[in-house]
């Protein structure tokens, strides 16, 4: 390491806004701005590279003590105030500042290198002691919270220090901060340090070099922090990369009120509207704002208590904005008139927000096309996808708060984010109400559908980080009170007890006791002009997994191109026909399951004919029966004694027949393909219902486009004789109807021998799909149901970099998949290749798809835009793409 320290301020930078990995998102950022002439309080940048090593065990590097007090010596020159001078001091806030921008999620001090005697410097040389003792009061907390550990007894609780600050306006009989007089101030600064004394056992430090020191370890620490961590695996934010720190002068929006500090964005971050956006407080500090422990006011109100400051921040706004070409989330302060910018970032924002501001964008001439689909987030797009409160039937709403990030969310109230944790870990939906919400919270926010606050703005932590995630979040209501004690809350005049169900709406700020009405997502005017550049520019097919005309439809218009799965098993377990099912199981011959197969028949050509229609003129991927016969088996006491019944046995025979037919591990037992070599009947009559389900169709004018898949293919045997079965049956159907239909036979890869023999396997197939869901189980020798119970140990010590059942193991499963197209397609040119299994709607996945060279992917209706956007980004980061031709 050659250098640990960057520099930044006075109209110079030693770094630039591409160095992110090495000076973190912030710093290189502030170095931007300070290049730029953007008026940025000096400071340095301490690497990534120090925190790696610190991480390593390996300590600091031996030259950082001395580039560190060069660089203080150099803000210093800079700012005039010199650090640790006892007659002129310089203060410092200490910030960290990741590649990727996590906010909230790690540590921050201000007002670092305050002691009784500088207090004593900062009053005479602001001439306002009240102001320099409230600072001192906020240094001590901030960075005996931090630096020492002092902290709330649990999650529920007060901190320590908010404790002592509420019992202090008690006893004065004041209800804000900004009421507290210099004597306060004093005794709360002195109360403080003894509970850090009492807590720790360790003075509170003086020496501003030993402050800075701690402050700085402490948010190399941050970096690894429970919260932290719980971020980063949400948002796959790698461990390696660490955190710089940013040590910079401070300037002040507490020093009275031609002061204030605030958040802003330079687009609406939950709408996309192209206006200025945010809020501010006068006479306070940039955590107040955050923190959300006041409610700000919205930024346009600053234009009339401040015009000049305003007029700065809108034309730094916009020059940023035009600079990076994106959205920007600034943080800033005025200090006694003169507006100051202490970050900027690429804005969180919605999905509603991202499609907007990224069509707008093209249309302003900022950026183009392809830079617009590249910026939009696959996954976000889910945001505009799902139900919305139905205002036709809206129900009066019991309170309103700021609409902080849109949707509707209905659950159970809970008060603490690990009761949410727990609720949702046992499939309870759960709407997490706090006071305020802080970083800790972060894993309640994660398992809760939405988030109420008390307190907090439009630009607190819950907003940000419930917009990151998508979530709906109604901030600043400021009418519910809450008990923990009694687990309840007021809201409205209304008791709401832990438990009990409401409804929020996020784009309003609106809050309904019990669950309103829903109607369908509207898809916007913008998500359809965006979906049209993404179909002009991917490669990949996509199709869906649809299993009913209802979910074909809804496929449809979200833009799939045909069906990749649809599986057969789902139709058996409608309670009209399970019991035939299970007759067809339990029979004692051939002759008995076919009876049960011709009560079958009928119902399976409905149900084909439904979706031909809703996918008219699209290929339909039909996988045959594939689930362990152990699924449909009866159970309880009545259902086998229903079974009894209607086959004219005892209940005692009919439960020998399930014992006979129970698998100590079913999902490599007897299912699959299997269940055909066993029984072909089953396959001849799921055929014959798709022969005649196609001719009806055809007759009806539906262009139709079968593809039948045998699953579970272990050797080419399987398929070569099931194979001459699918189309014996199929051309006999078909010629008795007098009708001529393409239709293809291939097979899904779902084990690994199948990936090793594909070769072979592919001289009787005509497609093959792969099933990466059972592929991934058959792989790693972890089974869905059961790998809950460890694979949350693998993914928190980073074993794994992510749940492979979610994300495709692309050097382990992914190999697999690429060896089987190689194969494949080198025995037979031109075999048609896709993938049904759920990850075929990840978007890191669908990448690896596209590298790989599949024709398509299929997924969950819902999941389809998701998939045909990062189609798009796959083929515009590999520089290829174009619009989407031949078959899918």
């Amino acid at each position: 390491m050659t250098k640990a320290v960057y520099r930044f301020g006075g109209g110079s930078a030693e770094g630039r806004a591409g160095q992110k990995q090495l000076l973190g998102g912030k710093g290189a950022n502030l170095a931007e701005m300070a290049s730029l002439g953007v008026p940025v309080p000096p400071g340095f940048t301490i690497t990534t590279e120090v925190c790696a090593r610190v991480a390593a065990g390996q300590g600091y590097p031996d030259t950082l003590a001395a580039e560190v007090e060069a660089a203080l010596a150099w803000v210093g020159s800079v700012a005039g105030p010199r650090f640790g001078d006892a007659s002129d001091p310089l203060l410092l806030s200490v910030r960290s500042g990741a590649p990727a921008s996590m906010p909230g999620m790690m540590d921050t001090i201000l007002n670092l290198g305050l002691n009784d005697t500088t207090v004593a410097a900062l009053a005479a040389r602001s001439s306002s002691p009240r102001f320099a003792w409230d600072c001192y009061r906020r240094f001590v907390a901030m960075y005996g919270d931090v630096v020492m550990g002092v902290v709330a007894p649990s999650e529920d609780a007060p901190s320590p220090f908010e404790r002592i600050l509420e019992e202090r306006k008690h006893a004065r009989r004041i209800e804000k901060d900004t009421d507290l007089d210099e004597a306060d101030l004093r005794l709360l600064v002195a109360a403080y340090k003894d509970e850090v004394l009492r807590a720790t056992g360790t003075p509170f430090p003086d020496d501003p070099h030993a402050q800075l020191w701690g402050a700085i370890a402490a948010v190399f620490r941050s970096w690894d922090t429970p919260r932290a961590q719980v971020y980063r695996r949400m948002h796959a934010i790698p461990s390696s990369w660490g955190t710089a720190v940013n040590v910079q002068a401070m300037v002040f929006g507490n020093l009275g009120d031609d002061c204030a500090t605030g958040v802003a964005f330079t687009r609406d971050p939950a709408t996309g509207t192209k206006a200025l956006y945010g809020e501010y407080l006068i006479n306070a500090q940039g955590e107040d704002v955050v923190a959300g422990v006041r409610t700000p006011e919205p930024i346009d109100k600053l234009a009339a208590r401040m015009p000049a400051a305003h007029q700065a921040l809108v034309d730094v706004c916009a020059r940023l904005e035009a600079h990076f070409k994106d959205v920007q989330d600034v943080e800033f302060t005025i200090q006694r008139g003169t507006l100051w910018m202490l970050q900027t970032r690429a804005g969180k924002r919605t999905g509603r927000a991202m499609v907007k501001c990224a069509v707008d964008m093209v249309h302003e001439g900022l950026i183009d096309e392809p830079t617009a689909i590249l910026r939009v987030e696959p996954a976000k797009l889910d945001e505009l996808l799902h139900p919305t409160i139905d205002p036709a039937h809206r129900p009066t709403p019991v309170a309103k708060g700021l609409p902080a990030s849109p949707g509707a969310a209905i659950g159970r109230v809970v008060f603490s984010p690990t009761t949410a944790e727990e609720w949702h870990a046992r499939g309870e939906t759960v709407i997490l109400a706090r006071v305020e919400t802080s970083p800790e919270d972060i894993h309640g926010m994660k398992a809760a559908v939405g988030i109420l606050t008390a307190r907090g703005g439009m630009t607190s932590h819950a907003a940000v980080v419930a917009r990151g995630m998508g979530k709906s979040c109604i901030t600043g209501c400021s009418s519910i009170r809450i008990d923990h004690a009694r687990g309840r809350m007021t809201i409205g005049g209304a008791t709401v007890k832990q438990g009990d169900t409401v409804t929020l709406d996020g784009s309003t700020g609106e809050v309904f006791l019990g669950a309103a009405p829903l109607r369908p997502a509207q898809l916007g005017g913008e998500l359809e002009e965006l979906m049209r550049w993404v179909d002009a520019r991917r490669r990949l097919h996509v199709r869906t997994n649809a299993d009913t005309p209802t979910d074909a439809k809804t496929a449809r218009a979200f833009g799939a191109e045909g069906i990749g799965l649809c599986r057969t098993e789902h139709m058996f377990f409608q309670p009209d026909r399970i019991l035939a099912v299970r007759e067809m199981i339990l029979a004692k011959d051939a002759a008995g399951r076919r009876a049960a197969l011709a009560r079958i028949l009928p119902m399976q050509r409905e149900d084909f004919l439904g979706i031909f229609r809703e996918m008219d003129g699209l290929p339909v991927t039909i996988r045959l029966l594939d689930p362990p016969l152990h699924e449909f088996l009866p159970h309880t006491r009545e259902e086998i004694a229903e079974v009894a019944h209607e086959l004219g046995e005892t209940p005692e025979t009919i439960t020998g027949k399930v014992a006979e037919l129970t698998e100590s591990n079913p999902m490599l037992g007897h299912r699959g393909c299997r269940l055909a070599i066993t029984w072909p009947e089953i396959y001849e009559t799921q055929v014959q219902a798709i022969a005649e389900a196609a001719s009806a169709a055809a007759a009806d004018g539906i262009v139709v486009k079968p593809e039948i898949m045998i699953p579970l293919v272990m050797q080419a045997g399987e398929l070569a004789r099931l194979r001459a079965l699918v189309v014996a049956t199929m051309d006999r159907v078909l010629a008795a109807a007098g009708r001529t239909i393409a239709y293809t036979v291939g097979t899904m890869i779902e084990l690994p021998r199948a990936c090793v023999v594909a070769d072979q396997i592919a001289e009787h197939a005509d497609f093959f799909s792969f099933g990466t869901n059972d592929l991934t189980q058959t792989t790693l020798g972890i089974s869905r149901d059961d790998g809950g119970k460890f694979l949350p140990v693998y993914l928190d010590t980073d074993l794994l970099p992510a749940d492979p059942f979610a994300v495709l193991d692309q050097g382990g499963v992914g190999a697999l998949v690429r060896m089987a197209c190689e194969r494949g397609r080198g025995r037979r040119p031109g075999l048609k290749l896709g993938i049904c299994g759920e990850h075929g709607g990840e978007p890191s996945s669908v990448a690896f798809c596209h590298d790989i060279g599949l024709d398509y992917v299929s997924c969950s209706p819902f999941r389809v835009p998701i998939a045909r956007v990062a189609a798009a980004r796959a083929a515009l980061s590999q520089g290829g793409g174009g619009p989407v031709g031949g078959t899918a």
